[in-house]
């Protein structure tokens, strides 16, 4: 199985192309669109959402990732073990989540360019480059080691994941690292920092300006269906959301706001 993540969107014919290149070379795979609809050339949000949902396919899969604005460059081409996972992509940041969760990572500069399709595009590598090592390495299975590919290294690109950082009086300084189309507004608080059962009594977000002190599971729980709400959301941080609405547009946010949590007395 291969997935595929990219900014190309659905309307010009590189998604297609690139689908194209895989099954000429292994007609027998099974090809899985993530989304297409990354925000152009925005690799921090190509890298939450492949974080976000790569452990939820079978052990084995080969996530290909392109969101690629440095495309020509002398930026690598990597492949990347990582779990029970491949990942197929430029060395621009965009697996930073995956090196950040799994405990072992091994990393390799793709230098085997009799695999590439001929000649390589300077502007199309999803195409020529990354869609055809995945798909040499779905074909081979365990035949094909990552490290056939090239060297190892150590020195690949991280996009810096920002922690949470511990203030006076128990008050934690956070930030907004998405935000989805629904305007939901996606925290980087995970329940180290506020464990669930104890938000709805202790706990209060501020962002914006905005006081948050609406707590729980899900959006049907709100009971004040007009103000924001702060649950626990599916991709392991907490969310500020709006009850049938927009989060996003009631606080005007972009990534990288800051939010602040803090115990309800202060």
């Amino acid at each position: 199985m291969i997935t595929l993540l990219t900014d190309f969107g659905v309307a010009d014919y590189f998604v297609p192309a690139v689908k194209g290149i895989i099954l000429s070379i292994n007609p027998e795979v099974q090809l899985i669109d993530i989304t297409h609809e990354i925000v152009a050339h925005d690799v921090e949000s190509a890298a939450f959402t492949l974080g976000a949902c790569y452990r939820d396919f079978p052990a084995g899969t080969i996530h290909l990732a392109v969101v690629d604005p440095g495309v020509g460059s002398a930026r690598r081409a990597i492949v990347v073990e990582a779990g029970d996972y491949l990942f197929v992509g430029p060395d621009n940041g965009i697996f930073s989540f995956v090196y950040a969760r799994e405990p072992a990572v091994r990393v390799f500069e793709i230098t085997q360019e009799k695999l590439f399709r001929h000649p390589v595009s300077a502007t199309f590598h999803g195409r020529d480059v990354f869609a055809p090592v995945a798909a040499h390495l779905s074909k081979e299975g365990k035949a094909m080691k990552a490290e056939s590919l090239g060297a190892e290294i150590h020195d690949y690109i991280k996009i810096e994941i920002a922690a949470p950082q511990r203030l006076s009086q128990g008050r934690i300084k956070g930030r907004l690292i998405q935000v989805d189309r629904f305007g939901n507004c996606t925290t980087n608080f995970t329940e180290r920092e506020l464990h669930p059962d104890q938000a709805r009594r202790f706990a209060m977000m501020t962002v914006a300006g905005r006081k948050i002190t609406q707590f729980g599971s899900h959006f049907a729980e709100a009971e004040r269906k007009e103000e924001l709400f702060a649950y626990p959301g599916s991709a392991g941080y907490w969310e500020i959301g709006l009850w049938c609405n927009s989060a996003a547009d009631a606080l005007e946010a972009r990534r990288g706001m800051e939010v602040t949590l803090e115990p309800r007395w202060i």
